[in-house]
């Protein structure tokens, strides 16, 4: 009967790329470690993007397992990043070029009563291995499970791209469901049986018959968060009478389509996707997550009231998976065909796509398959585009049940053919952030779901950084404040909630994540867009407005707690609630009390200490009795603004603030919007001598290579104002004087 064996322990690891040749490995100083591993866990969070991307090696003995004979043994690698070479006592006996999905190897023949597993990884840069260019680490290393795997020489397959010898799908036909499974054995066999939920059928196995449909009388539907409800698939290997071998899998049963206008529908009903995206990373742990830290990340997911998760921009760990199936989360998948089309790596998306899409058929989660994520930021080409349609034909012929999708970068033309090559599109859009203004996002949604009626539309990632350091009673674009994070998603919460039509949304993104090449809001090495901290050990404020938003626990949250030292005597004090009502109480005594949706302003004249208090007498909506939920938090009233709150002039341009600039009635200034400017004709001459070094700026490390037509480039700067310009390009305060006195010239109409 199959065992499976852990092998994580006692690893000796070599962090230099050795000459295997000229140098003897077993006098090369080595670090016992334990697997999940990798060794960017430092380097690759610290900036500078210079961290080690190499060959590292990784070395273990291990004894033969116990066996019987004719008893076959493979070697399972559940995530090595991103090449690797398996040799096993001196022998190579395994490649696999690829860093996050599962890949196995008999091992039965070289097999010793004591044994030497040498393992060479290496991620390098390189033209054939996605990614390569991409706004995240490239941790390298063994950073998921390595086990022994001892089967019959008759067993259920091991060998098909990492597969589980068994595939269900479920087909829902009214009250009942018609489940068809099918099983892949290798070696001798006479029959298998095949049991769902105590339903004992068995089927004899040909090579022109290998599979079984049964039917599910009275089925209990995967129905999302609501109830998220798994059956079990069981298969015996029966040789003579005697099992052999055993495998099993959880699968759901459930129907699922996208309407144009309507958006995603679930099991018949309207069931609108809003989530977020998630990278596989921690502060000072890189990509080697235990279950407990990946457990952890799901229930701060669920806890938001989430029911879509994105597993950006790669494939994650069986165990996310299975944890998706549990919570019922809907699930986008995808490969690491991202940002940077190489005319070498053609091979590597159809392997990566091939193995993401056998190894994950049997999650009921997973509704789509992703083929790429902004991969036009080098602009198009013949072979990106043929590259696409073949990873989405490969979906399609392995997976007709699931729709494909891709992430289009914003500044990709609408009318781009590429947008046509999978069954639903989503959009990453970052007005409001990177440029433009946040009106810019749902001008956008709209006009292409009023050019497009019939093709759905969603987003796949927004979001702009916080940085908690920060805090301001006057929050703007640019400022990594977690005030402006904050209003950034209570305006696209409020947009997407108005807008049924999106199939899905995905806040970019859940958690801060390692960005090596990263040096912003006085940060290195990180992305500090995430609604919690890389540590996972603080929600931000913006959580709490998702929260407010998706979730039906009741709660209420006080923003601005990390904004203790105020030099004001009134303060705005916000919350965010899912209730109707909430009070507001300064150091015991009662301020007011509002009636609102989600967002509760209040301004309190502040004492020199201030414990700051709201409660709400929760209503459920399952109408349980009320019980009273609150939050606090404490401020003082300070004389001075606390200078740790601000970031630093060089890091952030706000010098505009100390020059000495006129903004004259009835006539222009650097705070009116490009699309007035240049309504006229004084201002478009004007605007035209300012645009190269601006929008080269505005551009600068988003998509530098995207051929953007004139209507693309009005779309992105109509909203824009001449300021904003400015203060990304950085320009020196008596140039910003003289382009305002310029401006102060001529007259608005």
């Amino acid at each position: 009967m199959r065992r499976i064996q852990s092998i994580n322990e006692n690893w000796l690891f070599i962090k230099d790329d050795i000459d295997l040749q000229k140098v003897n490995i077993k006098e090369v100083e080595k670090e016992q470690v334990n697997i999940p591993h990798t060794w960017n866990n430092l380097d690759g969070q610290d900036g500078g993007d210079d961290y080690y991307r190499g060959t590292c090696y990784y070395m273990k003995k291990f004894k033969r397992p116990d066996m019987s004979e004719g008893d076959q043994v493979y070697l399972e690698f559940q995530g090595v990043n991103a090449s690797a070479k398996i040799i096993v006592n001196d022998k190579e006996v395994c490649r696999h070029d690829g860093g996050y999905s599962t890949f196995r190897t008999n091992i039965t023949r070289e097999l010793q009563d004591n044994n030497s597993l040498l393992v060479m990884v290496d991620n390098s840069k390189n033209e054939t291995v996605y990614p390569q260019l991409a706004d995240f680490t490239f941790y390298g290393g063994i950073y998921r499970d390595v086990s022994l795997i001892i089967v019959s020489k008759d067993h259920f397959d091991l060998d098909h791209y990492g597969g589980q010898g068994i595939k269900v799908t479920p087909e829902v036909k009214g009250k009942d469901a018609n489940v068809r499974v099918e099983t892949f054995v290798t070696g001798h066999y006479d029959k298998v049986r095949v049991t769902i939920e105590g339903q004992d059928i068995q089927y004899q196995i040909s090579k022109s018959d290998t599979e079984v449909e049964i039917v599910i009388p009275n089925v209990r539907l995967w129905n999302g968060t609501k109830d998220p409800y798994l059956y079990t698939a069981k298969a015996d290997l029966i040789i003579d009478d005697k099992v052999v071998d055993t495998i099993s899998t959880r699968f759901g049963c459930r129907t699922f389509s996208v309407d144009p206008e309507k958006g995603f529908i679930l099991n018949g009903e309207l069931y609108p996707l809003r989530g977020v995206s998630r990278h596989q990373d921690r502060e000072g742990v890189g990509n080697a997550l235990t279950k407990d830290m990946h457990k952890e990340d799901m229930e701060l997911i669920a806890e938001m009231g989430a029911n879509t998760i994105r597993l950006a921009h790669y494939q994650h760990d069986q165990y996310f998976y299975d944890l998706c199936d549990e919570y019922g989360m809907v699930v986008w998948a995808e490969i690491p065909y991202i940002t940077k089309h190489m005319n070498g790596g053609r091979d590597n998306t159809i392997s990566q796509m091939t193995e993401l899409v056998i190894q994950n058929y049997n999650h009921p989660s997973i509704c789509f398959w992703g083929v790429s994520n902004e991969i036009t930021g080098g602009g198009e080409s013949e072979e990106l585009v043929k590259n696409n349609q073949e990873l989405h034909e490969l979906c399609k012929k392995l997976d007709p049940t699931r729709l494909t999708t891709m992430a289009a970068i914003f500044l990709l033309d609408m009318e781009s053919p590429i947008l046509n090559m999978t069954d639903i599109v989503a959009y990453n859009l970052y007005y409001g952030w990177y440029l433009g203004e946040l009106k810019d996002n749902e001008d956008f949604l709209d006009e292409f779901h009023e050019k497009f009626p019939d093709r759905p539309i969603g987003l796949s990632e927004y979001g702009c950084e916080a940085v908690l350091k920060w805090q301001t009673s006057n929050p703007e674009r640019g400022d990594y404040t977690e005030q402006y994070q904050a209003i950034f998603h209570e305006h696209m919460c409020k947009i997407i909630d108005e807008r049924p039509y999106l199939w899905a949304t995905h806040v970019w993104n859940m958690f801060d994540f390692g960005a090596d090449n990263r040096d912003e809001g006085g940060v290195k090495g990180r992305n500090n867009k995430g609604l919690v901290t890389f540590d996972r050990k603080i929600k931000k404020d913006s959580y709490y407005i998702y929260k407010a938003y998706l979730s039906d626990q009741p709660f209420v949250h006080i923003c601005g707690r990390r904004y203790v030292d105020r030099a004001e005597e009134v303060s705005e004090v916000k919350v965010y609630s899912n209730q109707k009502k909430v009070a507001l109480y300064n150091n015991g005594t009662f301020i007011a009390e509002q009636e609102g949706d989600k967002i509760f302003t209040f301004k309190v004249r502040l004492d020199k200490e201030n414990t700051i208090e709201a409660k709400s007498e929760s209503v459920s909506k399952d109408r349980l009795p009320s019980k009273e939920v609150k939050d606090s938090i404490f401020i003082r009233q300070v004389d001075e603004p606390n200078k740790d709150y601000i970031l630093p002039v060089e890091n952030v341009s706000n010098w505009y603030e100390d020059i000495d600039l006129q903004y004259p009635e009835g006539y222009f200034s650097i705070k009116d919007t490009v699309g007035d400017l240049i309504e006229t004709k004084e201002g478009l001459s004007l605007f035209n001598q300012m645009i190269e070094a601006s929008s080269a700026q505005e551009q600068e490390g988003l998509a530098a290579n995207v051929e953007m037509t004139p209507e693309m480039q009005m779309r992105l700067m109509k909203n824009v104002t001449i300021l904003t310009l400015v203060k990304n390009a950085k320009l020196p305060g008596e140039a910003v004087v003289a382009l305002n006195k310029s401006l102060n010239e001529i007259k608005k109409p």
